[in-house]
C-alpha cells in the first residue's frame, strides 16, 4: 500500500512507514503521477482534491486535515467511490483565541470600551459555538445566526442576519464556504453594520467580496482578516487596510495541529483496518506548549487583555505576515505553533 502526505502537515512522519510506502510531498505540488499507484492520500487545504488530480488513480481514500472540504470535489468522489474524511472542529479553540486576542488586541490598541458590547458570530459550528462560550464568559452580548441550525433546532436563539449585523458592535464570520456563502460579505451586508463595528473574517477568504470590504471600510471600526481571496496570492489593497492582518493561521495551535493530524491518521487506519493506529494522537511532551486555563474572574478589560497577549500575542503575527507578504506558503509551513488557552 502507498500513501502520499503533504508534507507540512505535523506528527505524521514516521507513522504509517511500518503498515505502506509513503511519499511526502508539498500539498500545491503533489499530482496525478504520485497517485497512480497510491490507495491513499492526507492533504491540506493546498491540494485540490479533483478529476484533474485523482482520476486513472488507485486513491480510495481522501483524508484532509482541515476543518473543510471546499478544496475537496465531493460530487466525483462520491461518484467514483472514495471515501472522504475531514478533521471537523480540530481547530477551533486556535480559531476562539484568535479571535479574542484580536477583539482584545483591537480595543486596547485603539481605546475602544467593550463593556456591554455585542459580540455577532455567524455561523454557529464547532468553531462559532467556541467564540459564543468564550464570549458569554467575556461578558459579552452575542447573537447568533446560523440557518441550518435554526432550521433543525428552532428559532429561539438564533437571530436574522440583518438583526446580527444591525445589532453588533464586533462581527465575527465562520461559516463554510459553499454556494450560499460566498461573498456573503456584500456591500449590502456592510451596509447594514453599524458605524464603527468590528469585521472578523477566519472563515475563508471568498465569503467576502473583496471589493465591497474596501469601499465599506471608512465605517468600520476595525479589520481583522486570517483568510484571503486567491490565496497564496492575496490582495494587498486590502491588506494595507487590515488592523490585524495573519497569513491563515488563525487555527495553528499545537494542539490544533494535533487534533488535525490524529483525525487524519485514525480515518486512514480504520479504512485500512491498522488497528494499531485506531487511537493514534500525537505525543504532547513540550509543557511550554500545554493547554492553559485563563481565570479571568474579577479582571478589567486592560488586564484580560494583557493575559490574552501573554498567551497569544498577535501583534507578532500581523507584522511577520506584513514584512513578508510573499512569503505567504512559508509562514503558514513554518509556523511555530501556539499552546491554546480556555476559560
Amino acid at each position: 500500500m502507498k500513501i502520499v502526505i503533504d508534507s507540512a502537515i505535523p506528527f505524521i512522519q514516521g507513522v504509517f512507514e511500518q503498515y505502506a510506502t509513503v511519499v511526502y510531498k508539498p500539498g500545491a505540488e503533489i499530482c496525478r503521477e504520485d497517485l497512480s499507484d497510491a490507495s491513499a492520500i492526507i492533504v491540506r487545504t493546498r491540494t485540490r482534491c479533483d478529476s484533474a488530480l485523482l482520476e486513472g488513480t488507485s486513491v480510495r481514500i481522501v483524508a484532509s486535515a482541515t476543518i473543510g472540504t471546499d478544496h475537496i470535489d465531493m460530487p466525483y468522489c462520491t461518484g467514483k467511490g472514495i471515501f472522504v474524511q475531514n478533521a471537523a472542529g480540530c481547530n477551533a479553540g486556535g480559531v476562539m483565541n484568535y479571535v479574542m486576542s484580536a477583539v482584545y488586541g483591537v480595543a486596547s490598541r485603539e481605546g475602544m470600551d467593550l463593556r456591554n458590547a455585542t459580540f455577532g458570530i455567524i455561523g454557529v459550528g464547532n468553531v462559532g459555538r467556541r467564540v459564543e462560550g468564550a464570549a458569554r464568559r467575556l461578558g459579552f452580548n452575542v447573537l447568533l445566526n446560523d440557518p441550518p441550525r435554526a432550521l433543525a433546532e428552532g428559532s429561539g436563539q438564533f437571530c436574522d442576519l440583518e438583526t446580527l449585523l444591525r445589532g453588533s458592535d464586533i462581527v465575527s464570520l465562520h461559516v463554510p464556504l459553499n454556494d450560499t456563502t460566498r461573498k456573503m460579505a456584500s456591500e449590502d451586508f456592510f451596509a447594514k453594520m453599524n458605524q464603527g463595528a468590528m469585521f472578523i473574517n477566519c472563515a475563508r477568504g471568498e465569503v467576502v467580496d473583496e471589493a465591497a470590504l474596501l469601499q465599506a471600510r471608512p465605517k468600520l471600526g476595525a479589520v481583522v482578516i486570517d483568510t484571503w481571496n486567491n490565496e497564496p496570492h492575496i490582495n494587498e489593497d486590502v491588506l494595507k487596510v487590515c488592523d490585524i492582518a495573519t497569513p491563515h493561521i488563525a487555527g495553528y495551535s499545537y494542539q490544533g495541529k494535533q487534533n488535525a493530524t490524529a483525525a487524519a491518521v485514525r480515518a486512514v487506519a480504520r479504512f485500512f483496518d491498522i488497528k494499531p493506529l485506531f487511537d493514534f494522537f500525537p505525543v504532547s511532551d513540550i509543557p511550554s506548549l500545554f493547554a492553559v486555563h485563563l481565570d479571568v474572574a474579577g479582571l478589567t478589560q486592560g488586564e484580560i487583555a494583557s493575559l490574552i497577549q501573554y498567551n497569544y500575542p498577535i501583534f507578532a503575527d500581523d507584522f511577520f505576515f506584513r514584512t513578508n507578504v510573499g512569503q505567504f506558503e512559508q509562514l503558514r509551513s513554518n509556523y511555530r505553533y501556539r499552546r491554546e488557552f480556555m476559560f
